[in-house]
């Protein structure tokens, strides 16, 4: 089912959500026409990409072919790495699948800076030579759902190509608490709020700007769960 766009408004000290611009506010009935600047509908980002559309990027997808119940806590999910043209390499109990299609509502870690092209140039191969290994044949080494998974697959590919760029490789622990949690969280946030839209019309919450000492906008949380792990980034010290 195709997702709708969420739209987001201000009106009497509220942060009204919907999925069209009413006539009036819900909250206090005032027309919504003449209305000020601060007050026009913007629309929400969705968390979801069309992942054969993000080269070389790692995604993330459900296992199911569910709408709102994806990234909700109740489906299992599935990760893959795609190639420049955005063919998705995943790795299952058949081995590796290359797919041009299947994986169009995904959530995505973007992995090398558009301006990199030795890098992107060489990734094609890299992704491929990764992706015939012995260690990915079944014949050789059973696919196993805690220990040789589609997640260990990403993260070793990842991690064989931050070598490549003299870069220090990334633990599990450290790869899914800084880049994929909190995509994962701000997804899940995302269909809570669709549904809650789906079920009511409307979802209505205090204005942020009356709270704006209590943490990270809406804006500055969407860029900081947005951040990409670049493989040519420079190490921390």
């Amino acid at each position: 089912m195709e997702q709708k766009s969420v739209i987001k408004l201000s009106h009497c000290d509220k942060d009204i959500y919907c999925f069209f611009v009413p006539d009036q506010c819900p909250e206090c009935g005032v027309s919504f026409s003449g209305k000020r600047l601060e007050e026009a509908p913007v629309s929400v980002p969705s968390p979801f990409s069309n992942g054969h559309k993000e080269p070389c990027a790692f995604l993330v997808t459900s296992s199911e072919d569910g709408a709102l119940r994806d990234f909700d806590g109740g489906s299992d999910l599935h990760t893959g790495i795609t190639d420049t043209n955005g063919v998705v390499y995943s790795y299952t109990e058949r081995g590796v699948q290359r797919e041009h299609a299947g994986w169009e509502r995904c959530v995505c870690v973007p992995l090398v800076q558009p301006d990199m092209f030795s890098l992107m140039s060489q990734w094609d191969p890299y992704l491929e030579k990764f992706s015939s290994a012995q260690t990915w044949d079944p014949a050789w080494q059973s696919f196993n759902e805690e220990s040789h998974n589609c997640y260990s697959y990403s993260l070793m590919f990842i991690n064989c190509v931050l070598a490549t760029q003299s870069k220090r490789a990334l633990s599990k622990d450290e790869f899914t608490r800084s880049f994929v949690l909190p995509r994962i969280k701000r997804a899940s946030k995302y269909i809570t709020l669709c549904r809650e839209i789906s079920q009511n019309h409307f979802y209505i919450v205090d204005s942020l700007r009356r709270n704006s000492g209590e943490g990270p906008s809406e804006d500055e949380d969407s860029k900081n769960n947005r951040d990409p792990l670049f493989l040519t980034r420079p190490e921390s010290r």
